[in-house]
């Protein structure tokens, strides 16, 4: 009987170690100094694995000193390798946002310049008279698109006021106009539409194209920050045991050969990774939002065409009030009374050329490889959160022909579970990693809001306007999420449009206390029963 029990034993320990004598911890001990752990204390030989808390208790070569650093290392990797994995993505959104972001401000370098050149050669000594109002109306463009609390539309409106009033004054050098004459001059502009029609249509585009180009600019800065925050989430406990379980484990059990089964692995990964899978929904949206932007800003009117075009629009506008000159004179004399005569003779300025558009072209390849390099990385990266678990299970799993010779957890066989869905809600039954799918990850719920956000504007931006909302939220713990549904987040926000201030804000309405109020009341029926119950088989003793 004694030898029958010995045998079977040797046989036991065959099974887990590969062969019926006596195994050695030299690979362990090999592998476990490389990880740049102290060998004092390790097993020259297998022991009795009682002690083990994560990895299976049967002959191993590890200690329980040497599980806590195994399992401490597995945290430790497996942020690590989260994080890269995000930087890489962050990397990728901010270096097509420098692309764009450069692109965008040398449009209008190139602009002014432009302008500058043009008008020097087409309007001669009268440029230095007008060439404040210009750099002002460029600076004011470029605070804008920075984000800058600037209304684009009164700033736009301002500088076709200045320089209405210095050409007034320039172009009627006869007449002695103060202050308060030019006034009355504004006045009388809206109607007498010194301009003609430009300053009306260039503010359309302007605004449109500018309003745009800022809100794709903040998408992208947006995103690469949810990415750097998300990546960055500290794992659970469960998570972390179930990653140990998976990488070191077959190290303690005398199985480092073999790789965890595919189907096992992301099990793994998804349970870890549950709550930043629930970023994909928005995730999507903000990406096809931003897609949308894109085609708005190469047509109908590029981005290119509508910058560039400023200077010669502006020449023109010019050109349109010189030629107009007695006309509008003469209802401005009719309407705010006739200047006094200056005593001094100056000669009244001639009339300018619009060299403006032999300087304005711009090869349109620039454009279209820049919006196009964002558009491929944009549609690259739309289903990252929810391919992350499987990006990471790559270069750790075993392939299809290793299925019956995998680590499946608990030995090498093959892995029968099946593989869980995407998300907190479907990690219901993940049977490797144990989830309280009632309690999301706050910090990863609030950069689902920042999206939610970013998305709004950028829908806005598509039609040219500029509007903001705000989570005003102040208490998003317990089960919720913290956000407002989507019927309530789309409910008609009041529109800025045509006014380009900075944005108002608009409140999500917070829907947790409400949600906790309710959840209350209804359980007040079932404590009432009890304490009933509870009474009557007291008085029933």
């Amino acid at each position: 009987m004694g030898f029958g029990v010995l045998v079977l034993l040797c046989a036991l320990t065959g099974l887990v170690f590969g062969d019926s004598k006596p195994k050695t911890c030299s690979d362990i001990r090999q592998f476990y100094s490389s990880k740049g752990f102290n060998l004092n204390g390790v097993p020259q030989t297998v022991i009795s694995g009682e002690h083990l808390q994560v990895c299976s208790q049967g002959y191993t070569c590890c200690t329980s000193g040497m599980e806590e650093n195994l399992l401490n290392l597995s945290q430790r990797e497996f942020e690590t390798h989260v994080k890269e994995s995000g930087r890489t993505l962050q990397a990728s959104l901010n270096s097509q946002f420098k692309s764009f972001d450069d692109y965008f401000l040398e449009l209008l370098n190139r602009s002014e310049a432009s302008l500058q050149t043009s008008f020097q050669t087409g309007f001669g000594p009268f440029f230095s008279q007008i060439k404040k109002v210009f750099q002002d109306l460029y600076s004011d463009l470029r605070r804008y698109y920075r984000g800058s609390s600037v209304n684009l539309e009164e700033e736009l409106n301002e500088f076709w006021a200045r320089l209405l009033e210095r050409l007034f004054k320039a172009l009627n050098p006869q007449y002695i106009i103060g202050e308060e004459y030019l006034e009355c001059v504004a006045k009388q502009s809206e109607t007498l539409k010194p301009f003609g029609d430009t300053p009306r249509e260039l503010k359309t585009k302007i605004t449109r194209t500018v309003i745009a180009a800022r809100t794709f600019a903040q998408g992208l800065v947006i995103s690469g920050e949810a990415v750097r925050k998300v990546s960055q989430v500290s794992l659970s406990t469960e998570c972390v045991r179930a990653i140990m379980k998976m990488t070191y484990c077959p190290h303690c059990s005398g199985v480092a050969f073999a790789k965890p089964c595919s189907s096992y692995c992301k099990n793994v990964m998804k349970g870890c990774l549950a709550n930043q899978a629930d970023l994909d929904s928005e995730w999507r949206n903000l990406a096809d939002a931003m897609l949308e932007v894109v085609d708005k800003l190469s047509r109908p009117y590029s981005v290119d065409s509508v910058v560039l075009s400023l200077p010669k629009r502006i020449a023109e506008a010019i050109l349109y009030m010189q030629d107009n000159l007695n006309t509008f004179n003469n209802k401005v004399f009719q309407a705010c009374g006739s200047p006094a005569q200056s005593p001094k003779t100056e000669d009244q300025i001639k009339r300018g050329r619009n060299t403006a558009e032999e300087v304005s072209g711009t090869p349109e390849a620039q454009l279209e490889k820049v919006l196009s390099d964002v558009s491929r990385m944009l549609r690259d990266i739309m289903q990252y959160w929810v391919h992350l678990p499987r990006k990471l299970c790559v270069d750790r799993e075993s392939g299809p022909s290793e299925a019956d010779t995998c680590w499946n957890g608990m030995s090498v066989d093959r892995y029968l579970p099946e593989v869980m869905g995407d998300g907190l809600a479907s990690q219901i039954n993940n049977p490797e990693v144990e989830i309280d799918i009632t309690k999301p990850d706050m910090a990863v719920r609030k950069q689902i809001m920042q999206l939610k956000i970013m998305i709004n504007r950028l829908k806005y931006a598509v039609n040219g306007n500029d509007v903001d909302f705000q989570d005003t939220s102040d208490d998003i713990s317990g089960s919720g999420s913290g956000m407002c549904a989507d019927d309530q987040c789309s409910r008609n926000p009041r529109l800025m449009a045509p006014n380009t201030d900075k944005p108002i804000v608009y409140a999500y309405p917070s829907e947790n206390k409400k949600v906790v109020n309710g959840r209350s009341s209804q359980n007040l029926p079932c404590v009432s029963l009890y304490l009933l119950s509870l009474v009557t088989v007291l008085f029933r003793r």
